[in-house]
């Protein structure tokens, strides 16, 4: 999508990662587009947000004030990682947001088995509005309302295609950003394609991580294996001290089950 600080970027994303795995991946989608939206509309808003010169905690307290029981804790977090960073100019806000609601909306697709059914879903809709002029009028049209706009996408889709390919074909539409369909369809398809390269962590343990702990994990494995991975956190009261975490076939085991059976392994040898 649009060109955004390599360094802030990372940034906003570690923190993202560390609270998205134990969130509902479609509300955060969906809220983190619904804040985009915010940004997009109040101009103001955004340039306050997206100053340099102001403290990053004061952002971060204007956009608590504004979001705090108006979304999830996953959406306020890592949208208060995004106005604590610094952007080369005060679009960067939204388009980050915009961007980790695409990516929400893949691991969405992911955790149901269906990435491939999304890539393929947002190509094929690129053919359909090409060989539909009618259709693409429709839904380019700017004087249309938007429920109007919502209500022919389920109509055309809903039941048809994964849920992550009909909320994101939805925001595209309803919320072109100054895109064309086509373009905007290219950009978020190279987004879902690009996490087939991420890992997955399945993270098992008694108590709920904090944030705190999430973020520090998230950032030991992307240090381990030289790109980011995803945590799926999952709270198992049968775990004994410790956490697992499961990357592929590797598994790292602090738990003290664990512990036992590598100790057993160790005199059985």
């Amino acid at each position: 999508m649009r060109g955004l600080s390599r360094t802030s970027l990372a940034d906003v994303e570690e923190r993202f990662n560390a609270v998205a795995g134990s969130a509902d991946l479609g509300a955060l989608s969906d809220e983190l587009f619904a804040v985009a939206d915010l940004l997009d509309r109040e101009h103001g808003l955004r340039r306050a947000l997206s100053d340099p010169a102001r403290p990053a905690e004061q952002k971060a307290g204007v956009l608590r004030s504004l979001l705090d029981g108006k979304v999830g804790a996953a959406a306020l977090a890592t949208a208060e990682a995004a106005v604590s960073a610094r952007w080369s100019r005060a679009g960067d806000l939204a388009d980050v947001l915009e961007r980790l609601g695409v990516v929400a909306a893949a691991a969405e697709a992911e955790s149901q088995r269906r990435l491939d059914d999304v890539e393929d879903e947002l190509f094929r809709f690129g053919r359909i509005i090409a060989a539909n002029p009618g259709l693409r009028r429709a839904l380019a049209d700017a004087a249309a309302p938007e429920e109007g706009k919502r209500e022919l996408l389920r109509t055309l889709l809903e039941g048809k295609v994964a849920p992550s390919s009909l909320r994101l074909i939805t925001q595209l539409v309803v919320h072109p950003r100054g895109r064309s369909l086509e373009v905007g369809l290219d950009e978020v398809g190279h987004l879902v394609a690009q996490q087939r390269q991420r890992l997955v962590a399945v993270v098992r343990t008694a108590v709920e991580l904090t944030e705190a702990q999430k973020e520090r994990l998230a950032a030991y494995l992307r240090t381990s294996y030289g790109r980011d991975v995803h945590l799926n956190v999952k709270v198992d009261k049968r775990v004994l001290g410790g956490f697992s975490v499961r990357v592929g076939d590797e598994i790292i085991d602090t738990t003290i089950v664990g512990r036992i059976e590598e100790v057993r392994r160790r005199l059985a040898g």
